[in-house]
């Protein structure tokens, strides 16, 4: 038998075990290949598997790897918030601080915990958002399964990204929102290579949305910390939610498909600043398994 390594796997973006976003966290993966990390990750078949390795940088706490089960991402926001964590959790932080930084393949990524009512709540800063292109209303409404009447009218249907491209677009209502479809064939030939996802909401309250994740690689997400954080700039400008020097947003997503989750998205924004300064996206962690990866 080869060299074992340990496992965790947690739900993020949950108070409860057994809903939000499963992830399986691998605490060592320097003697792991490539194609065997692609490799578990589709036997794991959550959204994304992680690999912690050592830093390149002696000031940072990890470098991490993320595999969806059909390749691997630079970015992704429940992995960074579960794995942050994780190694939190596990002592293998530094001096056991709070606050450190992790590898990605967009660059650094600042994380930080913080204790709410007994809880550890991670947070992660994203990336600039930056804005792209604009897609016809009636071309993505055929291509999810709604009325094009379904789509905010004044709202375009829009990819933004702060590391993974994500195809927003706003819908009347929550209900609208649940009967969209997620089809393969239909969500490849709407996203090419413009998006990895598209993400479909519903304001539903004040500084609350109701959201899902339909992607070609994975049917649906129960929740995307990656696009939480755009989704938020999304949100505030086309004025979905009310913009401020500082906002505050939940978005709802997962519950659909009988995985609630909750991601909180805050933003900062100067007095004429489109782009917000800030980005964080957070929310609670819930350990599921311990375990040895033969």
């Amino acid at each position: 038998m080869g060299r074992t390594h340990q496992i965790r796997i947690v739900d993020v973006f949950t108070e409860k075990a057994l809903a939000g976003n499963q992830l399986a966290v691998v605490l060592d993966g320097r003697e792991i290949s490539t194609d065997h990390m692609q490799r578990i990750a589709r036997e794991m078949n959550f959204s994304e598997t992680t690999f912690i390795l050592p830093p390149e940088d002696p000031a940072n706490a990890a470098k991490v790897r993320i595999f969806t089960p059909a390749g691997e991402l630079k970015f992704a926001g429940h992995p960074t918030i579960g794995t942050a964590w994780v190694l939190a959790n596990e002592g293998l932080v530094p001096g056991g601080a709070l606050e450190f930084t992790l590898e990605e393949g967009v660059g650094p990524i600042a994380v930080r915990g913080v204790k709410e009512g007994g809880r550890l709540v991670f947070w992660m800063t994203h990336p600039e958002l930056s804005f792209g292109d604009v897609f016809p209303h009636a071309t993505v409404a055929e291509a999810i399964g709604v009325a094009q009447s379904d789509i905010v009218d004044d709202v375009p249907a829009q990819v933004a990204t702060t590391g993974v491209p994500f195809l927003f677009v706003a819908l009347r209502s929550s209900h609208v929102v649940d009967q969209a479809v997620s089809d393969r064939s239909r969500l490849e030939k709407l996203l090419g290579k413009h998006a990895h996802g598209v993400f479909m909401f519903a304001a539903v309250g004040a500084g609350r949305l109701y959201s899902r994740m339909f992607s070609p690689d994975i049917a649906e997400d129960p929740a995307t910390g990656g696009a939480s954080g755009p989704l938020g700039g999304f949100a505030v400008k086309y004025g979905l939610v009310k913009r401020a020097p500082t906002v505050s947003i939940v978005s709802e997503q997962g519950t659909k498909m009988g995985r609630q989750s909750f991601v909180q998205i805050e933003l900062d924004y100067g007095e004429s600043a489109d782009i917000p300064s800030r980005i964080e996206v957070g929310g609670s962690v819930m350990p599921v398994l311990r375990g040895e990866l033969l």
